[in-house]
């Protein structure tokens, strides 16, 4: 096959397969987690490399169950300002496949993707074994092994690397020799593959500990900080628990955090010691002056240092950017809430979150505000157990649709996923209606929106919904067929970016679609919650911000 476009190399990609048909393929080895460590190996000596040659690039190694993609983020940007040249690798995407590999905080060109997939594709088609059907790695390993080639090429001073399920058996663990690792918090998610307690799941994200390697983890609870502790003791990996963000900030000004959300200071805080920690090993200075002289315990695991942050620490943590994640976007009457959460804690911090910036928003004087939930939820993961959390959240309308852009997707193959049929999907967003309309029938469960006590850092929530009382009919629901039908909707052409063509008329054809369009036309201000999958955040962001797409 000759070297095509950026769009023909993501196509082919894409044949790779992509999420659902990995995690079968790897359920179906589960028994021998080393074959799986094995076959990465043999890929990456077919493409031309040997696992000796990643520790060149001085890698910060992070899992967990939630937050990791946001403390590599904030640990990339803490390093990015020191002046070093970082590479990150992180999954999956948003908008587009490129923005997976990063140099420098920005994902690699076209051209360069181009270049390097084509590269890395004929190199392995030119190797395989004659005996072995498989002559490609999956998709993630194949995005792997090019993010490992790139890197090398572009000579980064070090790679944040986030894992892509579990740790054990994920493949970047053939990394041997990483500067130091990371585990941010810990819940349950893949339960297929990684177990279904929170204490199976720390083994599998223990995995990456190496022998020697300083590893980092922020407070869990106590079972799962237990296995962690055994797993380091089993092959002396130095295992420390990050103390909180408050008693680093403690004597100096508060730290301010470009990712918002509460939930971001645990993130923030194992960020700044693998950030310290690197710099450390790597013999550079400036790692910000220690506050306690004697090293401490908690729970008998020894604390990390508590260090007064620098002024780049403390720039990088301002600086941080990561699409998707408590992102929210103004746009005249409209805001937009963008949350990939996707797991039962994940998702609470994402009310605590949603909720909190409702508080502090400013409430139109003359006018009704709207608030609309849009969902989906992909994999094995309870929808139902998702949507009584945010019930509470006193929707006016809830908006269901799988996480296609388009109905046809045919025109960009970024979106695409080769592994569930358009029935699939929306069967899927029709049981989450069904889920949604059962809550609306149950009873109210406690008013999250009117509590006394409020929660730490939290404005007082009592008086949040002072001016609106408990909505006394239930929420209108609706399902599209795609997030731009879903868009236009719930824009009603207001939003001053996503102005598409005029929508088809079967939009209005259902009459909560009709007379909802009129409300949200009407309304001095609406607020739209994305939660539920970060392919579907992506999604949405695609069309609200062309711009990711150029």
């Amino acid at each position: 096959m000759r070297a095509g476009t950026y769009q023909d190399a993501v196509r082919t990609l894409n044949t790779l397969q992509t999420n659902a048909g990995y995690l079968e393929q790897v359920k179906r080895q589960r028994g021998d987690p080393q074959t799986q460590l094995d076959t990465m190996k043999l890929y990456l000596a077919r493409s031309g490399l040997q696992v000796e040659d990643l520790d060149q690039l001085n890698i910060i190694h992070v899992t967990g169950t939630k937050g990791k993609g946001s403390t590599c983020a904030f640990t990339e940007r803490i390093l990015r300002s020191y002046g070093l040249k970082t590479g990150f690798f992180s999954s999956p995407h948003l908008v587009q496949v490129r923005e997976r590999i990063r140099i420098n905080g920005q994902p690699i060109s076209p051209e360069l993707f181009t270049k390097h997939f084509w590269h890395l594709y004929h190199r392995l088609e030119e190797t395989k074994d004659s005996s072995s059907c498989v002559s490609m790695p999956a998709y993630f390993r194949f995005l792997t092994l090019m993010a490992f080639h790139i890197f090398l090429q572009e000579k980064v001073d070090l790679a944040v690397v986030e894992v892509g399920i579990g740790g054990a058996y994920d493949c970047t663990n053939i990394i041997r020799k990483p500067v130091v690792c990371g585990i941010s918090s810990l819940g349950i998610d893949h339960t297929s593959l990684l177990g279904d307690t929170v204490e199976a799941i720390a083994w599998q994200k223990g995995g990456i500990f190496k022998h020697g390697v300083p590893a980092f983890t922020v407070l869990q609870p106590d079972g799962p900080l237990a296995v962690l502790w055994d797993r380091a003791q089993q092959i002396s990996c130095p295992l420390y628990l990050c103390p909180s963000l408050e008693a680093l900030e403690e004597g100096g000004p508060p730290l301010t955090l470009g990712l918002e959300g509460e939930h971001q200071r645990s993130n923030a805080a194992l960020a700044l010691q693998l950030a310290r920690c690197w710099l450390q090993q790597k013999g550079h200075q400036g790692l910000g002056e220690l506050k306690m002289s004697r090293p401490s315990v908690l729970r008998q695991m020894p604390l990390a240092p508590v260090f007064q942050p620098t002024s780049h620490m403390r720039h990088g943590l301002r600086d941080t950017e990561w699409l998707g994640r408590t992102q929210t976007l103004r746009r005249g009457p409209l805001t937009w809430y963008l949350d990939g959460a996707h797991t039962v804690s994940s998702v609470q911090a994402c009310v605590r979150w949603f909720r909190q910036a409702l508080y502090r928003s400013q409430r139109p004087s003359r006018g009704r505000e709207v608030r609309v939930l849009l969902f989906n939820s992909t994999g094995n993961r309870d929808s139902e157990a998702l949507l009584k959390l945010l019930q509470p959240c006193q929707f006016d309308y809830a908006v269901f649709c799988p996480n296609l852009t388009e109905v046809s997707s045919a025109s960009n193959a970024d979106q695409q996923n080769f592994m569930v049929t358009l029935d699939q999907v929306l069967l899927r967003c029709l049981a989450h209606q069904q889920h949604w309309s059962h809550l609306d029938e149950e009873p109210a469960g406690p008013d999250l929106w009117s509590r006394t006590s409020p929660e730490q850092g939290d404005e007082p929530t009592s008086l949040l919904l002072a001016s609106r009382p408990r909505h006394p009919h239930s929420t209108g629901s609706l399902v599209f067929s795609c997030i731009s039908h879903a868009l236009q909707w719930i824009s009603q052409g207001r939003d001053p970016v996503f102005q598409p063509p005029s929508p088809p008329p079967s939009l209005l054809a259902h009459p909560v679609a009709g007379s909802g369009a009129g409300v949200l036309r009407e309304a001095a201000a609406v607020h739209v919650l994305v939660t539920g999958s970060l392919h579907l955040v992506g999604g949405v962001l695609k069309l609200l911000d062309p711009s990711l797409s150029q």
